[in-house]
């Protein structure tokens, strides 16, 4: 019997990694370098991919997660980007919101953030999430939800944030 390839599609997969790795790290040359690196990793490995223990993506993302891990204890320090001085108000004013929103999921603890980072960063579903981490579907969605919630008390608590999560959960820039 043929071994399903899992990298087959790769230009599908790879947006999604490099959208989970941004999430954690920020975009930039970080999030291509680790990104660059799962692939690397996941290219090199294939052959141990076994689907019995799930998707593809859920595969990657346990690789992303592990060189995301690296390259934060390689890290001494983290230096902010300061915003270009051509910077618009608009521009200015999104910053700021991001900003609000870094600080607010940097006040979580690291299995919340984990969580968001998945689900919006990577963009896997509570059954996907289940599967990187080996949990059942419904903990998922009890942990998502907790952990969105104490997000929206975190932004509430910060004076300078004007992000104000919806009912739904989400977060709107």
């Amino acid at each position: 019997m043929a071994r399903r390839d899992p990298l087959a599609r790769p230009e599908k997969l790879i947006p999604l990694v490099y959208a989970y790795v941004a999430y954690r790290l920020g975009s930039g040359p970080d999030a291509d370098d680790v990104t660059s690196e799962t692939m690397e990793h996941a290219y090199r490995y294939r052959e141990r991919y076994d689907p019995a223990k799930g998707e593809p993506m859920a595969w990657l993302i346990g690789i992303a997660r592990n060189c995301v891990a690296d390259l934060v204890a390689r890290r001494e320090h983290v230096v902010d980007e300061p915003l270009p001085e051509s910077a618009t108000e608009e521009m200015e004013e999104q910053a700021m919101r991001r900003l609000s929103l870094t600080r607010a999921v940097a006040r979580l603890d690291e299995r919340e953030r984990e969580l968001i980072a998945l689900r919006y960063g990577a963009d896997l579903t509570a059954r996907q999430i289940a599967g990187v981490l080996g949990l059942r579907p419904n903990a998922v969605e009890v942990a998502l939800h907790r952990a969105l919630g104490r997000l929206r008390a975190e932004l509430d608590r910060d004076p300078t944030s004007e992000l104000r999560p919806s009912t739904s959960g989400a977060v709107r820039f």
